[in-house]
């Protein structure tokens, strides 16, 4: 008797396109940290952000290419195409980051106080870490919404950009963490509120449609997220305006960085990253506003 059923492994999983840039990804992150491990080092906080963001985004990678090559992902009760498509979102953003922080921080071009041997490992680590934001990006490229087709919402430009908005916000946070004094007035806090509750918003929209549960609610998901994105945008809007006038305004606080400041603990540099991120979002939420009504959302992809 012949089976219906498929072969038992997927060889696309490991030859298309899409597959062929996963394969490169496991190899470029495999490649840096091992690189950094041996005899690049790494210390403090920003290294150890580095070498976190290298192995989760190849363990991720590593159980993604499994589960596509053995048919395992469908076993599992979420909606691979949105997981597929918000990792590689998130993978591309941390990589990036990780591929700016880690040569910032730790490569110099003259061998003192490194040797010379542990400076090219260095500068190896950060080259491969380049190749990996490369790959991360390109599967984005390769696997997002083409015009007039329908597919997972995370796949979609709003579906990016949600991601995009979040990884914003968690600077945002880092940034009021760092001894910004947004305690000090109640209009800094209020944009405080605005920044968190956007967040949970945005990364609420991101797991139910991760997990395939937006056709179990009681109301319009997408018709919800288009609203959530339009109050999002009014949002910001107020806090673009507030945070600059009670952070920057010689009334409230100073235009200017005080000169005694110490580099790295001066709160008027916390409140300016707070303030250009605060626009960067902004800007991402009014893109999102505009593409979210031309999309057509698909629950389980």
């Amino acid at each position: 008797m012949e089976s219906t059923a498929g072969p038992y492994l997927n060889t696309a999983a490991v030859t298309s396109p899409v597959g062929i840039a996963r394969l490169l990804q496991i190899t470029f992150g495999c490649t840096t940290f091992s690189l950094v491990a041996h005899r690049g080092g790494f210390s403090a906080a920003y290294g150890t952000f580095c070498m976190f963001v290298w192995t989760f985004c190849f363990a991720i990678t590593v159980f993604i290419i499994t589960c596509e090559f053995t048919h395992l992902h469908s076993c599992l009760s979420i909606s691979w195409g949105n997981f597929t498509a918000a990792f590689a979102m998130l993978a591309t953003l941390m990589s990036v980051t990780a591929a700016v922080i880690y040569p910032l921080y730790f490569v110099q071009l003259d061998c003192y106080p490194i040797s010379c041997e542990v400076r090219d490992f260095r500068i190896a680590a950060s080259v491969f870490a380049g190749l990996l934001f490369v790959t991360y990006a390109a599967e984005v490229f390769l696997t997002r919404a083409k015009p007039g087709q329908v597919t997972s919402y995370m796949a979609t430009v709003s579906g990016l950009l949600k991601i995009v908005q979040a990884f914003v916000a968690c600077i945002i946070f880092g940034a009021l963490v760092n001894d910004s004094q947004y305690g000090k007035y109640v209009a800094t806090q209020w944009c405080v509120a605005v920044y968190s509750f956007c967040f949970v918003v945005t990364v609420v929209v991101v797991a139910f449609s991760v997990t395939g549960k937006t056709a179990l609610l009681w109301f319009s998901f997408e018709r919800s997220v288009v609203i959530y994105t339009l109050g999002a945008v009014l949002l910001y809007v107020s806090a673009a305006v507030i945070w600059p006038v009670f952070c920057f305004d010689s009334k409230y606080g100073s235009p200017r960085r005080p000169g005694l400041c110490a580099k790295g603990k001066c709160p008027w540099d916390s409140q300016l990253v707070i303030a250009i991120f605060t626009y960067v979002n902004l800007l991402l939420y009014i893109v999102d506003l505009a593409y979210s009504q031309r999309i057509r959302f698909v629950s389980h992809i």
